[in-house]
């Protein structure tokens, strides 16, 4: 009798050119809200804006469209990332007016210079050149040196560097070079009165301004209170300042003849500027305006002019226009986040949500107006931006086209819709329109730079659920994450707290005269309102929301208002069963009556799920009005059309008692931390036991079975063993995932409606239903019978199930068939059942359920599956040719894609750290090939698989630099940040390392057990009928071949993760 091994064939140069052509990845751009923010600048001459982060990031924004139409707000925009080498704290970020450069200031005391650069259409931020400041002589303290602020010149060729030491250091720009001109406090106290001296330090050098109108004077405050007018040219003070208050900060008047200091007492003064009097002991004006009582420091002040006879909405004729944040009285309103716009009478209070971390306006910068006339109030909070128009009365808030705080309440879930139909899209920008009236006519004022990003062909929505029970639709087509509608849930549910979602209405306390301001909300009013899953109709605009107490809302979308009552139906998923008893938090009351619901998605039925534990799963089938939910507890069936109950089957296995405990349950971690150490103390005493038995008959048996799996293990050394988990593990019950699907599971002859559900427990549920026609929906009711029953046979849990028709294709969606949207499904051949699970996927025939084809995920590859989805990639070298593939990412963060039905391997990238649980836990996959995670509360990270879909950032904006010789500085190649673009070209195969830059050499195959088309890993089950020679001629390997297979498996680890695998 012949052996045969069978191994892979070699590569065929056809497939993998086909596979270049199909896949590529790219993390492209990152959506959001940039996390941590610590740092803000602005360029007037090219209207950029520029924040600083912790991490170490800097983020340039916008890069606008010429396309103004795309957006109420004006065109969304685009930013550029660099990232530091050190993983330090941004403290400073500073523009070099008109030349495209940024000055940075860590809080390792390092400076460094970025140039905006452009390459390949794509413009980026590089690094090219570092300093930092050397110490002085004869001073051992570093803290001297300390770098506390700076001052690029306007005329961008000096940099004024202020110390801890209260020394003031010169560079020449932008080559970094340290000039022989540092200003120390020895020299500064010679013009100080000596009855002000009195033997203390001026302190930390505070604040540097340049004179508005003498470039060659500089105002330098220090932390004492002392301020000097010195001019750099004769190396004189002109001017000093006797300040007795601790010193903020400091800005000019426009006219120079003035400026203005702020204190660490809440209050702020006005000193005159003047030739005759050198010495100034006391200021024109001193105000404290939340005194006489204590007030904290005001950490930031501008003060700008307006022109007399401007706007009348800006107040008196020419009236000064005061900004500062921080001064609120002490003891009654210390822990609020303020910033406070005084003009003449009128004076108001932004109280915001978070930390002010520094602001700006947008005004006149052309030296020879005489007036500042501000139009716009920029202020950078720690979780939100905010921009006031400065123009209109009120001081209305600008709405923002991007950087939207997502995490505005903690993102619970997401949902993605791709091709999104133009009259669903249209009404949802229209009830989003409703639901935010504009205030203000002004359009986005920061709108610099060129994005040359196409527009897109396809409009595609993302939804995230929040914690406060709020669903938010994003405009995910481009680029930029647009914010178009949002929905609450709240309101029909009798809470504590009335849920108004208006921040603009005034306080009950006259003074001060708050306004709340942005829509970071980061409390929740009952954890019971969170969103956990969403699934929506683009068809027929039915959404189904279900949430953390058992809630499934059914909203249907309306152009009008409504004043209705919600119909409310209870599903008892337990069954009567005895001996549960549940422990965790109890429903959310409905509110009785008829509530009033603005135009937009409006809840028509509410399901209750008993016990009200989190609903884990739910799907929606709009064409035969039907819904199904899962919890911890089991799964039910409703049809909102009759509003009733149609299916309700209990999951819980008898030992599952923590299902019952509910997800606020304090003892539920303690309970399977307790039972899980138990175990493996029983485990390790059964295993001591057995290796201490004397021989026996069935020992000999063991043996001889150990030693059959270690020949099998040397003939396939990458398969690893997976223990099968034991019945009655804690919420073995849960269901994981639900799915309709029109398909054979009676017999072979007659399909129908059918629904499946998988569980935590390995098993897999199938119903048959019987759905009435569409003229019958209402004298009928829909009826389901169970049809098949699996059980997996390592019982692991069930991510997902989706049925192919005949010829392996993903069923379309409802109503696309019957209104001619997608072509229709072949009914003609066998139809098959895709289950992934967690360590494994496999396909089986239907009607009988018959196992096709699987492929082992944890036993080849170690890790386990927590994301799947099934997605059609459109080939990049022609439009008419693509392939349905299945893709999947796992617990270690790489994502892996494979043929349907076939389960072939194709590709395989690194995406997320495996150490980024919640990264992982938040991916959501598009069907075209995209994809989005997490990679802070505040933002999400987009990535592409597809070759030909990719959704990135192409632009480019116009500097003029005088000094252009940056090759001569120490350049460097700056890291790129987690989410910036990183280019794979379409025509050839990369591996990660490549796409960083670093090349290299990838040898064939990482692992015998991912090769395509033809694996040893991927033959089919059915082996029905007679092996010849040509049959397996193809996976003969010789002995060469063999032992370059080993080298290639003993070499895998080595290898870099990200290469493609054929």
């Amino acid at each position: 009798m012949m052996k045969f091994r069978f191994r892979r064939q070699g590569n065929d140069p056809q497939r993998e050119k086909i596979k270049q052509d199909l896949f590529a990845f790219n993390k492209t751009v990152e959506h959001g809200f940039p996390n941590q923010p610590s740092a803000l600048a602005y360029d007037p001459k090219l209207q950029l804006m520029a924040i600083g982060t912790k991490s170490g990031a800097i983020k340039v924004y916008p890069f606008q469209t010429g396309n103004l139409s795309m957006s109420r707000y004006g065109a969304p925009g685009v930013e550029c990332t660099g990232l530091h080498k050190e993983t330090a704290t941004v403290t400073q970020i500073h523009f070099l007016h008109g030349q495209g450069r940024i000055l940075s200031l860590l809080d390792d005391n390092t400076l460094h210079l970025w140039e905006i650069g452009q390459k390949e259409q794509c413009t980026h931020l590089e690094e090219v050149c570092g300093f930092t400041l050397p110490g002085r002589s004869g001073i051992e303290s570093t803290s001297a040196t300390r770098v506390t602020v700076l001052l690029p010149k306007f005329s961008c060729d000096l940099l004024a560097v202020g110390t801890e030491g209260g020394g003031v250091h010169f560079l020449e720009l932008p080559s970094f070079t340290l000039l022989d001109k540092s200003l120390f406090q020895d020299e500064i106290m010679q013009s100080v009165p000596e009855e002000y001296k009195c033997g203390k330090s001026l302190g930390p050098v505070e604040s540097l301004q340049e004179h508005p109108q003498h470039p060659d004077k500089i105002l330098i405050g220090y932390s004492r209170g002392l301020v000097v007018l010195w001019d750099l040219q004769s190396r004189h003070a002109d001017n000093v300042f006797l300040g007795k208050q601790q010193l903020e900060s400091l800005v000019w008047v426009r006219s120079g003849n003035s400026f203005v200091s702020s204190h660490s007492d809440g209050g702020y003064m006005v000193w005159p500027v003047s030739s005759s009097s050198p010495c100034t002991h006391e200021p024109v004006t001193s105000t404290i305006p939340y005194g006489p009582f204590p007030c904290k420091a005001v950490n930031k002040i501008l003060w700008r002019t307006t022109e007399s006879g401007s706007v009348s909405t800006l107040g008196s004729s020419g009236a000064p226009l005061v900004l500062f944040s921080g001064g609120m009285p002490r003891a009654s309103y210390g822990d609020r986040h303020c910033l406070t716009i005084l003009q003449d009478s009128q004076h108001i209070t932004l109280d915001f949500t978070s930390r002010v971390i520094d602001f700006f306006t947008i005004h006149c910068i052309d030296r020879d107006k005489e007036f500042d006339n501000p139009t716009a109030l920029v202020v950078l909070l720690e979780e939100e931006l905010v921009v006031i128009d400065l123009q209109t009365a009120g001081w209305p808030t600008i709405p923002a086209p991007y950087l939207a705080p997502l995490h505005s309440s903690a993102i619970t879930c997401s949902y993605h819709i791709s091709n999104v139909p133009t009259k669903l899209w249209d009404r949802v920008v229209s009830a989003g329109q409703q639901q935010c009236p504009l205030q203000t006519h002004t359009s986005w004022p920061i709108c610099g730079g060129k994005n040359l990003a196409s527009v897109p062909k396809q409009q595609e929505l993302l939804l995230t659920g929040h914690e406060d029970g709020t669903v938010r639709f994003w405009d995910a087509s481009g680029v930029s994450l647009r914010p178009l509608y949002k929905l609450s849930t709240a309101n029909i549910f009798q809470t504590d707290c009335d849920h108004n979602d208006s921040l603009t209405q005034a306080s009950e306390e006259d003074w001060p005269p708050f306004r709340k301001v942005g829509c970071f909300d980061p409390y929740s009013d009952d954890p019971r309102l969170g969103i956990q899953k969403i699934c929506l109709c683009k068809y027929s605009g039915k959404l189904v929301v279900a949430g953390t107490a058992g809630q499934v809302i059914v909203l249907y979308l309306s152009d009008e208002k409504s004043d209705h009552m919600i119909d409310v139906a209870t599903v008892d998923l337990l069954q009567d069963r005895e001996g549960f008893t549940w422990k965790g938090h109890d429903r959310l009351p409905p509110k009785s009556g008829s509530v009033l619901f603005a135009p937009g998605f409006q809840p028509v039925v509410l399901v209750q799920c008993m016990p009200p534990a989190a609903v884990t799963a739910v799907t929606l089938h709009a064409e035969w009005n039907l819904i199904a939910f899962g919890t911890s507890h089991g799964f039910g069936l409703f049809d909102y059309h009759r509003r009733s109950p149609v299916l309700a089957r209990c999951t819980l296995h008898p030992n599952d008692s923590l299902a019952m405990e509910g997800p606020l349950s304090r003892v539920k971690s303690l309970k399977k931390s307790l039972r899980q150490s138990f175990r493996r103390i029983r485990k390790s005493r059964v295993s001591g036991k057995k290796r201490v038995m004397v021989s026996s008959p069935s020992s000999k048996v063991q043996e001889a079975n150990a030693q059959l799996a270690e020949q099998d293990a040397e003939v396939t050394p990458v398969q690893r063993r997976i223990e099968p988990r034991s019945a009655d593990d804690s919420l073995s019950g849960v269901v994981r995932c639900l799915c309709f699907a029109d398909t054979f599971l009676r017999d072979g002859t007659h399909h129908g409606p059918t629904m499946w559900a998988g569980t935590n427990s390995g098993c897999v549920y199938a119903y048959a239903l019987d759905v009435p026609s569409q003229e019958k929906f209402s004298e009928q009711s829909v009826e389901a019978l169970l049809g098949k029953e699996i059980q997996l046979m390592h019982r692991a849990p069930v991510v997902s199930i989706a049925v192919l028709d005949g010829r392996g294709n993903p069923l379309p969606e409802p109503y696309e068939v019957s209104r001619d949207l997608a072509k229709a499904p072949d009914m003609q051949g066998s139809h098959s059942v895709l289950i992934a699970s967690e360590e494994q996927f496999k396909v089986f025939m239907l009607p009988k359920v018959s196992a096709k084809t699987k492929f082992k995920l944890t036993a080849h590859e170690g890790c386990r599956v927590r994301k799947v989805a099934l997605v059609n990639f459109s080939s990049a070298a022609s439009e008419d040719y693509s392939e349905n593939g299945l893709v999947c990412l796992t617990n270690l963060g790489d994502i892996h894609v494979f043929s349907i039905p076939a389960l072939r391997p194709q590709v395989r990238y690194d995406c997320i750290r495996k150490e980024d649980i919640s990264g992982i836990a938040s991916c959501v996959f598009t069907k075209t090939g995209q994809g989005f995670y997490l990679i802070s509360p505040s933002e999400y990270e987009r990535f592409s698989l597809s070759a030909r879909v990719i959704t990135e950032p192409l632009c480019q904006v116009d500097v003029d630099r005088p000094h252009d010789s940056t090759e001569s500085f120490c350049t460097t190649v700056s890291p790129q940040a987690n989410g910036t673009h990183k280019t794979q070209s379409t025509g050839e195969s990369k591996s990660a390392g490549e796409a960083e830059g670093v090349f290299e050499e990838v040898s064939p195959l990482s692992s015998p057990a991912l090769d395509s088309p033809n694996s040893s890993a991927d033959i089919t089950l059915d082996t029905t009928g007679e092996l010849t020679v040509e049959d397996v001629k193809d996976f003969l390997v010789s002995v060469d071949e063999a032992e370059n297979n080993l080298r290639n498996m003993t070499e895998e680890d080595g290898r870099h993760p990200g290469i493609l695998i054929n």
